[in-house]
């Protein structure tokens, strides 16, 4: 099927790269032309597992193209999807801007009896609203709008697509889902389960879908807490959780609260229009809070611990949001290291994916290329985020450059015996803290560090 995809960002490069893949043949458009150029040397303006290799094949097949001019990316095209951005509101809305300008940019220049398809994520009642809008700039009613919200993992995005759990198609018209169902049909072969519905509804799936997702990230981080409280372990708790079958283990791990361009955005635009509609949900107005409020206990807990006063150090490893992408938005990173900076400590940051980014949001940081780098003379060190490169981590070197004893897992990604073993207090998230290292470790910097609190104690 002739293909065009209105946005070339992490959605739009995304579904259609792997449309592509599928053999459909798919234009993409953005209005970014710098954008266009940098894809079309095959420079992505993002990092995604496996998504570069994916683009390269499209493109060489000719099943994949970037058109600067959108006329040339509609022209034939039996389906358009708009992928384009619907950022926050002050207020938790989002603003439909961007896809209204779509929607009408590409109205007169649509193919009689074509589908615009909705990916990104929208309120209910959105496709209704733009099929009115191109109905009104066309003066006729060919054009069908449906809905088919993404589920896409950032650091997963091309498995999610290729092989999803289920395919959503929201459509008030029978032609609409036809198309809908021939486009994924490859997908379908393989017995993904579709899910057709109306636009409302799909609309609404993506919200709740992710609200509850973020309820479960969210409750596992106060049984976290709890676990820390009364002497429990989170890791067997959680597995004892994630068994049911009705539960299961996804989104079970604790964190420092989840962050990323879905979950924040999407629960808070969730609990607007549940307002709005004069049915608030409780549930995820406290989300939202305690989310936040956790970044900031963590933080605390840093500065408190490890007996931090102004002019100490503190080596922070992970600045995305999560392993497996360089995105940085609404990262624990940016609520910790302020905290940080404002009592006076200095930080050293090392992240293998998200420094570009993170250099634009954070002031005065000490970029390191590599974990032991950040190390060197730190008094406390913190995991933010569940890179592999902190796993294999020489805990031995680690301590050796350390002037301090802290090390705050807050991925719980080390076992706390062999952070024990290295000479270093391990502080992990709900469970108890490790024993702490024997007087007889090797390293000076313990001694130090001893003295340190000492004298701190008799201010």
């Amino acid at each position: 099927m002739r293909i065009a995809v209105i946005g070339a960002g992490y959605v739009g490069l995304t579904t259609g790269s792997c449309l592509a893949a599928l053999g459909h043949r798919v234009r993409c458009h953005d209005i970014d032309g710098g954008r266009l150029a940098r894809l079309a040397r095959l420079d992505l303006p993002l990092y995604e597992p496996g998504l570069e290799d994916l683009v390269r094949r499209g493109m060489a097949d000719g099943s994949l193209q970037f058109c600067l001019g959108l006329e040339d990316a509609l022209e034939a095209a039996e389906a358009v999807f708009l992928a384009v951005g619907t950022p926050a509101l002050p207020d938790g809305e989002i603003d439909l801007s961007q896809i209204i300008a779509s929607a009408r940019a590409i109205a007169p220049r649509l193919a009689r009896n074509a589908i615009v398809i909705v990916k990104s994520t929208v309120v209910p009642g959105t496709c209704r609203q733009l099929a009115d809008l191109i109905a009104r700039e066309r003066g006729a009613l060919d054009i069908r709008v449906a809905s088919n919200p993404e589920f896409l993992r950032e650091g997963a995005a091309v498995g999610d697509f290729m092989e999803p759990d289920r395919i959503v198609i929201g459509a008030d018209d029978v032609q609409a889902a036809k198309v809908l169902e021939e486009i994924y049909a490859p997908l379908a072969r393989r017995k993904v389960p579709v899910l057709s519905t109306s636009c409302d509804n799909a609309e609404l799936v993506k919200y709740a879908a992710n609200a509850f997702l973020a309820l479960k990230i969210g409750f596992i981080n106060d049984i976290a807490e709890l676990c820390e409280r009364i002497g429990g372990d989170v890791a067997r708790v959680a597995e004892g959780i994630g068994l049911d079958r009705r539960i299961g283990p996804s989104c079970l791990t604790p964190g420092p609260g989840f962050g990323g361009s879905c979950f924040p955005k999407d629960t808070r635009a969730f609990a607007a229009v549940s307002r709005r509609a004069g049915a608030p949900q409780a549930l995820i107005e406290t989300l939202i809070r305690r989310n936040e409020e956790r970044k900031a206990h963590l933080g605390r807990r840093i500065l408190n611990e490890a007996a931090l006063a102004s002019g100490d150090t503190v080596a922070v490893l992970g600045l995305a949001f999560k392993a497996g992408t360089d995105d940085i938005r609404e990262a624990a990173a940016l609520t910790i290291i302020p905290m940080l900076q404002k009592a006076g400590i200095a930080v050293r940051a090392h992240d293998p994916m998200a420094m570009a980014l993170a250099r634009r949001h954070l002031a005065d940081v000490r970029w390191c290329a590599t974990p032991y780098e950040a190390a060197e003379k730190a008094d406390a060190l913190v995991i933010l985020t569940e890179w592999d490169d902190y796993r294999g981590l020489d805990l031995a070197r680690i301590a050796d450059r350390m002037a301090g004893r802290m090390l705050f897992d807050y991925r719980n990604l080390l076992p706390p015996e062999a952070v024990t073993a290295a000479g270093l207090r391990c502080i992990g998230l709900g469970r108890p803290a490790a024993p702490r290292a024997a007087e007889e470790a090797p390293s000076a910097p313990s001694a130090q560090w001893r003295g340190k609190v000492a004298a701190r104690s008799r201010l």
